[in-house]
């Protein structure tokens, strides 16, 4: 096997930390507000347009990959990615909402849904005995992105002030990502052996165009599956302090360290349940994870110690990274790999939508019942819904490989 792989998954990893700053956004929410003057939740909107531009993007970008190759998309991202957060700084600058929509939102948004899905099906062709293990290294810079950019981008606002800092990001970004763009391609037939190849056959026996996938109950399982997994894993990530400190009474300092440590969980659990998956397969991986979610919901739901809230937000959050990094190869096991990057674009539509729908749920049960309370039910019953949906997507393939083997013999 060629150790070109490895440096194949390091511009991956790269091109991920930078556009994974975007769950950085918080950060610069309340300078932007009081240098600008702008209410705090028009500020916030950004993030959401940018969110629901990037799901809606991967599904064009992703059959850009397939047709032009990683480096290009690659590029492409940078360039958008890069522009959208010089304009940011521009925004505020001159003091205008809709540039910010515009350039953080629109922009932005747009190098975010190219930058994701250019290095995951190409690290899954270097990669096609270990999927998991290949999408968990990509995805994982995504998750563990605010983490590094958060304390740096307060110390340079500290420092040089608001607007520089955006000027001097995006700069940045732009610099790391072309560089990284450029060391991400499909490999050679000669740089996969064959016997690598052999372990990677798809749970159906076949390798479906990223047409042929849409239009089976498969696909459309595996989107609403990641569309719940989304859909309270983000609307937890955005109100986790204000709810702990309502569900358990933790103070506010607290709850701002257990908001630290949910972002360790998101980013590691997108590195071990995605190696997990490698050894129990896909389908059974993500049947676990709505196991795992349903019964820490119903935790924070009837438990009032803020230790044992503190755990459950972290595993859910470990499910929530899982999501991200175990759907790739389950595609890949479904569809196989001959359009992954176009099929796992489509998919991603359903990151935009839970962007939205997840955080207004939550939103909606604090502003009418004053309390998380209905919401988080109402998030139970959803895993429940996808957890049926998971084993019953695992017995359809259990048929179909029996048929498969029934055909063999």
């Amino acid at each position: 096997m060629s150790k070109r792989r490895y440096l194949v998954a390091l511009g991956g990893i790269l091109l991920h930390l930078m556009i994974g700053s975007v769950y950085a956004w918080s950060v610069f929410t309340g300078p932007i507000a009081k240098q600008t003057g702008w209410a705090l939740s028009s500020v916030t909107v950004a993030f959401s347009i940018a969110i629901f531009f990037l799901g809606m993007s991967a599904a064009f970008m992703g059959r850009v990959v397939e047709r032009f190759g990683p480096r290009l998309t690659g590029t492409v991202a940078a360039i958008l990615y890069g522009s959208g957060i010089l304009l940011t700084g521009l925004a505020v600058q001159i003091d205008s909402l809709p540039l910010l929509y515009l350039g953080y939102g629109v922009i932005g948004g747009l190098g975010l849904g190219a930058g994701y899905v250019t290095p995951v099906s190409t690290i899954i062709a270097w990669f096609p005995d270990n999927r998991g293990l290949a999408t968990g290294m990509a995805i994982m810079g995504f998750g563990f992105a605010a983490m590094l950019t958060g304390p740096v981008a307060q110390q340079l606002i500290a420092t040089i002030g608001l607007v520089a800092t955006m000027y001097l990001l995006g700069a940045v970004y732009m610099v790391i990502m072309l560089g990284a763009a450029q060391v991400i391609r499909k490999p050679r037939p000669d740089e996969v052996p064959a016997a690598d190849l052999a372990k990677s056959v798809s749970l159906t026996g076949k390798a479906m165009t990223a047409n042929e996938a849409v239009k089976t109950p498969a696909f459309r399982y595996l989107w609403l599956m990641f569309f719940i997994n989304i859909t309270c894993g983000i609307g937890l990530v955005a109100v986790a302090s204000p709810m702990a400190q309502q569900q358990t009474g933790m103070s506010a300092a607290t709850a701002a360290m257990m908001v630290g440590v949910v972002g360790l969980f998101n980013g590691f659990g997108r590195l071990a349940w995605a190696t997990l998956s490698d050894l129990i397969g896909r389908p059974l991986t993500y049947t676990l994870i709505f196991v795992v979610d349903v019964i820490m919901l119903v935790g924070i739901l009837t438990v009032g110690s803020p230790l044992l809230f503190g755990i459950a937000l972290c595993l859910i959050m470990s499910c929530y990274g899982a999501g991200f990094s175990v759907i790739p190869a389950y595609l890949g096991d479904v569809f196989g790999t001959k359009q992954l990057g176009a099929i796992h674009g489509y998919v991603l539509t359903a990151w935009a939508a839970a962007g939205i729908v997840g955080p207004t749920l939550l939103s909606f049960s604090e502003e009418y019942f004053h309390n998380y309370t209905v919401s988080l039910i109402l998030f139970v019953l959803l895993e429940l819904l996808a957890l049926g949906l998971s084993i019953r997507i695992r017995r359809e393939f259990k048929a179909t490989a029996q048929d498969a083997k029934h055909v063999t013999d």
